[in-house]
């Protein structure tokens, strides 16, 4: 298997990574996954764009330009004979010695990043019978719009639900609803589709961006608002989303079930939009 590391492609098992890295000391870096289908990327635009973002957010200048990445991952593609499968990436702000909480002057330090590939399928049996979900406290840090490589805050959510028998926790802050530990979260009410607002409390879903999009030129209301964690009774659908399980269906939450317990109308509206759009991009 081959990874890029630092712009060149070598064995994945050849990389190695200073103890004295950032990355290592406090998750100082951001990561992307990005969905290949087909021997192609889908959406990497989008992709980079929010990593661009996040860099200037936590004070990180890129090494390489846009064109420069997407042609590193197309070589990773070839070279791994990937058809179906993502583009793990991550890069930290790189190596400072003596270790200093301080964010080190950019001309000291210069950022490592990775990338390697990892086949996988449509998790299709998961996207047509759903999941099982838990509402839990969400008691991250006050900036989830930053991809960051720190997910500890997430990591605990999801293993507090599985603990519990659940197959993924559903985070409320303040009695709102923000989003799953690793997706975004969808829910219906009188056929309006409820998801939250974009802002420093949920990540800025690639997959979320593309189903409002899908969503409102196919006639479908939107209303991107915080909902309500009493509303949850008069749910009629809820889904969850992220660039590798696509649109998965919530079929319970916290035991109870939602509807007739199978993947609703709207939901399997979207899906079909969703691989229809990922047909029309290639």
């Amino acid at each position: 298997m081959n990874a890029i590391f630092n712009g060149q492609l070598i064995p994945k098992d050849e990389i190695t990574i200073s103890p004295d890295d950032r990355g290592y000391h406090f998750g100082d870096g951001l990561y992307e996954v990005v969905r290949v289908y087909d021997q192609q990327m889908f959406m990497f635009s989008e992709h980079f764009d929010r990593l661009k973002v996040g860099a200037e957010k936590i004070h990180l200048t890129l090494p390489f330009e846009k064109h420069e990445l997407q042609e590193q991952f197309q070589q990773l593609i070839q070279k791994n004979h990937v058809s179906e499968g993502e583009i793990y990436f991550q890069i930290s702000r790189g190596i400072v010695s003596p270790r200093q909480h301080l964010i080190p002057n950019s001309k000291k330090t210069t950022p490592i990043y990775l990338a390697y590939t990892i086949p996988i399928e449509r998790p299709v049996a998961m996207q047509k019978n759903g999941i099982r979900a838990t509402v839990i406290e969400d008691t991250r840090w006050l900036h989830c719009d930053i991809k960051s490589l720190s997910l500890i805050g997430n990591i605990l959510s999801l293993d507090e639900a599985a603990r519990k028998g659940f197959d993924d926790a559903i985070l409320q802050r303040d009695g709102k609803i923000t989003e799953a530990s690793a997706s975004n979260v969808w829910f219906v009410v009188d056929d309006i589709l409820y998801t939250h607002p974009d802002g420093n409390l949920v990540l800025p879903g690639i997959t979320k961006m593309q189903i409002l999009k899908l969503a409102r030129a196919n006639g479908l209301k939107v209303c991107e608002t915080p909902f309500s964690v009493t509303q949850l009774d008069k749910i009629t659908e809820c889904f969850i989303s992220n660039s590798i399980y696509e649109i998965v269906p919530v079929i319970s939450i916290d035991g109870k079930q939602i509807a007739d317990g199978q993947c609703g109308a709207i939901t399997k509206k979207l899906q079909t939009l969703y691989i229809d759009s990922i047909r029309t991009s290639h």
